[in-house]
């Protein structure tokens, strides 16, 4: 993992682009959905490390960030952190853990990013054990005019976002994946609809034995 590019200025001013959102909406999604995770939980893709502080019921914290910009900044806020914290150089789609070994494992707006969506929710579904859980927060492709303007402007928002893909059917990716029983879906919009990256979804799943 060590040629991978890191994205210094966008990881510089990411924190403070998601100031609001995370003041608002996306805080309490993140608590929603992370504060009562138990036991090893690996957070994929996890940036600077904002779903830190909602992991609060866990045991082990495994942060996997591939970007080494974002991994420093991960490694300043890790120590804050009442659970212990291991920070892991990785992708999403080779994940360095032994089968079964989460108890949980959290996407939080970065199936976007990933080259590989397919590969990395195999890779999840691995690591995780059969009682496991998984949890998505995930900004996803529209419908209608919106869709074909997220096509548009994807070539240029993926150079500009650090790779963020805004037309990804992430949900689509996950139902058809098959390795997992969906328990809770919620598709909703809390910023203007014609943004890009406006439609979301929160998603707990659990893996299909």
């Amino acid at each position: 993992m060590g040629g991978v590019r890191g994205h210094r200025i966008f990881a510089g001013f990411y924190d403070r682009l998601n100031a609001a959102a995370e003041r608002g909406f996306l805080g309490k999604r993140r608590e929603a959905l992370l504060h009562g995770l138990t036991g090893t939980v690996c957070d994929i893709g996890a940036g600077t490390g904002a779903n830190l502080p909602y992991l609060r019921s866990a045991e082990r914290i495994v942060a996997v960030e591939p970007d080494p910009a974002m991994r420093a900044r991960l490694a300043r806020r890790a120590p804050a952190t009442s659970v212990p914290v291991e920070i892991a150089e990785a992708s999403a789609e080779a994940l360095p853990f032994a089968d079964a070994s989460a108890d949980a494992v959290v996407f939080t707006l970065v199936l976007c990013t990933v080259p590989d969506p397919d590969a990395a929710l195999a890779e999840a579904r691995r690591v995780l054990r059969d009682d496991g859980k998984l949890v998505l927060l995930e900004h996803v492709r529209g419908t209608g005019r919106l869709a074909r303007g997220q096509d548009l402007v994807t070539p240029v928002w993926k150079v500009f976002g650090a790779g963020c893909h805004p037309n990804r059917d992430t949900l689509g990716t996950l139902r058809r994946h098959g390795e997992f029983e969906l328990d809770e879906v919620e598709e909703f919009s809390e910023i203007p609809r014609w943004v890009p990256v406006s439609p979301m979804i929160q998603v707990t799943a659990r893996p299909v034995s």
